[in-house]
């Protein structure tokens, strides 16, 4: 039976829906963001639509505005969508007036990770093979790849295979459906498959989609250049979208590597961005040297790329 493992890690919490031995769903949570399905209490900044709430001194788009109510109102709001960083990071959280008091979002529930541990749980599911498609945009399957490029407007999801066109289709169509859940992909999502002609084929793709992609989400036909179009709820940032915060998100996914290292002082060795990173954020190394039991040094080298940084026992 499926379930959520939950590891609160530096900088973020890491949520992973592992059926088996394999991740079929995957988030983070970055650290100060205000998870979708929170209810808090606001003061509206701007009436119209949208409107424009403030909790202290962070703001929350209600695209629908707030009826009734005038300028330094308080009222409680329910966040709809999370703050969306990489390709958006300008953009405010969303929000809607709702009735009650402040409230948590109901997170995923499940076991909860030690870290550090002597045994990795999150990766051996593939918890590096999930940032890795996320870093590079790039899925494999037999027969063929995904290429994923999240944009402020859409994800799109290319299919590039060997495979004949009505074998390629369905394939890859469920796979673009598995890599949807499993990265949070949400709002709009094209994929661009191979173009096939036949009543039957493209129900077979249509098929290959509704029976790998739980509900909600709608979807077009197939139309005549083998594109198909899905709309899904959007409540947060997909892998995709936290992986384009390059230097952030290698950071973060280095204290994690180091946090499994033998105990004792580092000398953590990355890319200047990443330690640039580090610099601006001492809280992070100074919560890694608790978990280590020892000082944590940076050093800087520009021949790594961002995703080889590593530790080095002082």
């Amino acid at each position: 039976m499926p379930e959520w493992l939950i590891e609160r890690g530096i900088g973020e919490t890491r949520m992973a829906l592992v059926d088996g031995d394999e991740i079929v769903e995957a988030r983070i949570l970055l650290d100060g963001v205000v998870p979708a399905g929170t209810a808090l209490r606001a003061a509206l900044k701007r009436t119209g639509k949208p409107a424009i709430a403030n909790v202290g001194g962070n703001e929350f788009l209600l695209p629908d505005g707030a009826p009734g109510l005038t300028e330094g109102q308080v009222m409680t709001i329910e966040v709809t969508r999370e703050q969306i960083a990489g390709v958006e990071p300008w953009k405010r959280p969303l929000a809607k007036v709702t009735e009650g008091q402040w409230r948590s979002a109901e997170l995923p529930v499940g076991d909860a990770l030690s870290l550090p541990a002597a045994v990795d749980r999150l990766e051996r599911t593939g918890w590096s093979d999930i940032l890795e498609e996320a870093r590079s945009g790039i899925i494999r399957f037999d027969g063929g790849e995904l290429r994923v490029s999240a944009t402020p407007a859409m994800t799109l999801i290319d299919v590039d295979g060997i495979s004949a066109p009505a074998t390629l289709a369905p394939a890859a169509a469920r796979e673009s459906a598995r890599a949807i859940l499993r990265h949070g992909i949400g709002g709009s999502i094209g994929i661009d498959l191979p173009t096939i002609s036949g009543k039957a084929e493209r129900k077979a793709v249509a098929d290959a989609i509704d029976a790998s992609l739980p509900k909600p989400f709608e979807r077009t036909a197939m139309n005549g250049f083998g594109f198909v179009q899905i709309v899904r709820p959007r409540r947060h940032a997909s892998m995709f979208e936290l992986a384009q915060d390059r230097a952030a998100f290698e950071a973060r996914a280095l204290l994690r590597r180091v946090a499994f290292e033998p105990a004792g002082a580092k000398r953590i060795v990355a890319h200047p961005a990443l330690v640039k990173i580090f610099e601006q954020r001492k809280g992070w190394i100074e919560e890694l040297a608790l978990q280590l039991g020892g000082a944590v040094e940076l050093r800087a080298d520009g021949a790594l790329p961002m995703s080889g940084g590593y530790a080095e026992s002082l």
